[in-house]
């Protein structure tokens, strides 16, 4: 549990260093079936944006946790990126994807915490 809270802690750093937005922690440690422990979703303004943030966190994961995602996908547009470290999924989205998938609301019973933006 310490590790997928340093892993957390190291994926919003890389996310706010590339000014990403909206960043949400659903929890879903407890709830069954469940593909992961969390889910860090966050946004930003553009593909290019986007794809900085995958960067950052990728960079941020590997020096502040010792981890690397076992697979990332959606690099090629941008419009949606996924990164899966085994106990973390992270979601990468521009604005009008993540209102459409609305991943911050599939699980209805799992907590939330919301990270402030940071200016």
């Amino acid at each position: 549990m310490e590790e997928t809270t340093a892993l957390v802690n190291a994926i919003i750093e890389g996310v706010q260093e590339k000014k990403g937005t909206e960043i949400s922690v659903v929890d879903l440690s407890k709830m069954e079936g469940a593909i992961c422990q969390r889910f860090v979703i966050c946004q930003g303004n553009s593909p290019s944006q986007v794809e900085a943030i995958a960067d950052a966190v990728e960079e941020f994961g590997r020096k502040k946790a010792g981890e690397k995602p076992a697979k990332v996908i959606g690099r090629e547009n941008a419009i949606w990126v996924a990164m899966d470290y085994g106990t973390v999924m992270v979601h990468i989205f521009v604005p009008d994807a993540r209102t459409y998938y609305d991943l911050d609301h599939l699980w209805e019973d799992a907590p939330v915490t919301l990270i402030p933006n940071v200016e």
